[in-house]
């Protein structure tokens, strides 16, 4: 047994499942005679419902693993150096991107047999935004292991800095900006930029394919209620035919039977009527 598999294992399982699955794990591993393994697999704690929830985002939609965390990265190093327009513009960005994520996930949790209030989907949320601010929160998302949501400890206080009205203020005199400094803010800039308008396209994608198969399931499960009313239909002719099988087996029994006691009672009175017969030929051969 191997821990790594193991563990993806549990945590692709649905909730209710996972206790009764790590059991099971730990017991192979004692049989093994692996007692170590056997306690680090014991020690693997049950997720949350939006630890859940956001494990089943990133097994379900790999494709959107990568560009979220480019995104984040882009943030991570462009955000201090963006002024306030920019910094808008990408948490304008940012947070669409984090609200359609966590809808997908939503959706994905009710396809999977578990739906989710408004709670959890901001649980959910909170944990996107910190894997878009923190590199750490974003490696545990990655691993598809999440036992308990994430907040986001690390932010971006420029772009919430940037995003909140101000009064104006004297600007204060500026050195003139390095033309190097400048080009590499450019660039950061167009990275960030890029990475999220790919993220967003992605997404987009994505969400189109799940609306697919969301009427595509709602058509299948119209299929099946009227297959399922038929096979009622059907059960119940099939009872009906076999009731009145029955009853001709019965009225076949007994029209037997009587035929049988009509048979013997002739048999009984043609011996009757050569008796009869006999006795009356004796008679008249003794007058003559």
């Amino acid at each position: 047994m191997d821990y790594g598999s193991v563990a993806d294992e549990l945590y692709a399982l649905r909730p209710e499942e996972f206790t009764a699955a790590r059991a099971s794990a730990v017991a192979s591993a004692r049989t093994a005679g692996d007692r170590e393994l056997a306690q680090r697999i014991g020690a693997l704690r049950k997720p949350s419902l939006a630890a859940w929830v956001s494990n089943l985002l990133v097994r379900s939609s790999p494709g959107e693993v990568e560009p979220l965390l480019r995104l984040g990265e882009g943030l991570r190093q462009a955000h201090q150096d963006l002024d306030g327009a920019q910094l808008r513009e990408l948490s304008r960005r940012q947070h669409a991107l984090i609200r359609a994520l966590s809808l997908q996930a939503r959706q994905l949790a009710e396809e999977a047999g578990h739906p989710i209030g408004e709670g959890v989907q901001r649980e959910v949320e909170n944990t996107l935004h910190a894997v878009l601010a923190d590199p750490e929160a974003a490696r545990a998302w990655a691993g598809g292991r999440l036992t308990k949501p994430l907040s986001a400890a690390v932010g971006f206080p420029a772009v919430a800095e940037a995003a909140r009205p101000r009064r104006p203020e004297p600007a204060p005199a500026r050195s003139r900006p390095d033309r190097k400094a400048s080009e590499r803010q450019r660039r950061r800039l167009d990275r960030a930029r890029k990475d999220a308008e790919a993220a967003e396209r992605e997404l987009r994608d994505l969400r189109d394919e799940a609306a697919a198969a969301g009427r595509a399931a709602g058509d299948a499960k119209q299929q099946v209620d009227a297959l399922q009313r038929r096979v009622e239909e059907l059960t119940g002719e099939l009872e009906r035919v076999r009731s009145e099988h029955q009853q001709a087996r019965f009225a076949e029994r007994k029209a037997r039977e009587r035929a049988c006691t009509a048979d013997r009672r002739v048999r009984e009175a043609g011996r009757k009527a050569s008796t009869a017969t006999a006795q009356l030929e004796r008679l008249t051969s003794s007058d003559a």
